[in-house]
């Protein structure tokens, strides 16, 4: 990984840690085998305990913008839980390595999971959003040569996708909103 790239973990890692203050942050290395350490070589997953800004745990990227960065934008990627699990960290390894292996997310893009996102769960998409639960202090986060943008991958159902398709992403959001839907909750009943 080149010095920039490392730059760049370490800025996110810093931001995260700053952002989270009074927080316990931990950088989780996660082996990806040596295909995809190879596309993603400094990724790590910072794992984040309940404090004084949420009582939920939270799952944030550090390597997705050195990996994947254009003209010093690039992004990385949030997920917010309800416990600690290897589950969310591995889900997080998998997101990076979509991502950073040439589908290129983007804000108010999906991706199947493949599963339900726990099990007993009808979640089994992930919906990239702005950081709702908390703003664009986390979002927006300065990395040497350039600017990572943190975005939030929401746990959705198959049939709030399928709205989403029909009505776009905003519409969805405002059924979000109504129901006043509990994001860590994985077993939360779909709005759509």
């Amino acid at each position: 990984m080149s010095n920039t790239g490392v730059s760049a973990v370490e800025a996110v890692e810093s931001h995260v840690r700053a952002f989270f203050e009074g927080h316990f942050v931990e950088g989780v290395d996660y082996d990806l085998g040596p295909q995809r350490r190879a596309v993603m070589p400094g990724l790590r997953v910072l794992v984040v305990g309940p404090g004084p800004r949420s009582d939920g745990w939270a799952f944030v990227t550090a390597g997705c913008w050195a990996a994947g960065e254009k003209d010093g934008c690039g992004l990385e990627f949030l997920m917010t839980a309800h416990v600690r699990d290897q589950r969310f960290i591995e889900l997080m390894a998998m997101v990076a390595y979509y991502h950073c292996g040439g589908h290129r997310l983007g804000l108010e893009h999906s991706m199947p999971i493949g599963e339900p996102w726990v099990p007993g769960s009808t979640c089994d998409h992930l919906l990239i959003s702005l950081p709702y639960p908390h703003g664009p202090d986390l979002e927006h986060c300065p990395v040497p040569g350039g600017h990572a943008r943190i975005l939030w991958m929401l746990p959705v159902t198959t049939a709030e996708i399928e709205f989403r398709r029909r009505h776009g992403h905003e519409a969805l959001e405002r059924l979000f909103d109504e129901a006043e839907i509990n994001p860590v909750d994985p077993f939360r009943v779909s709005v759509a």
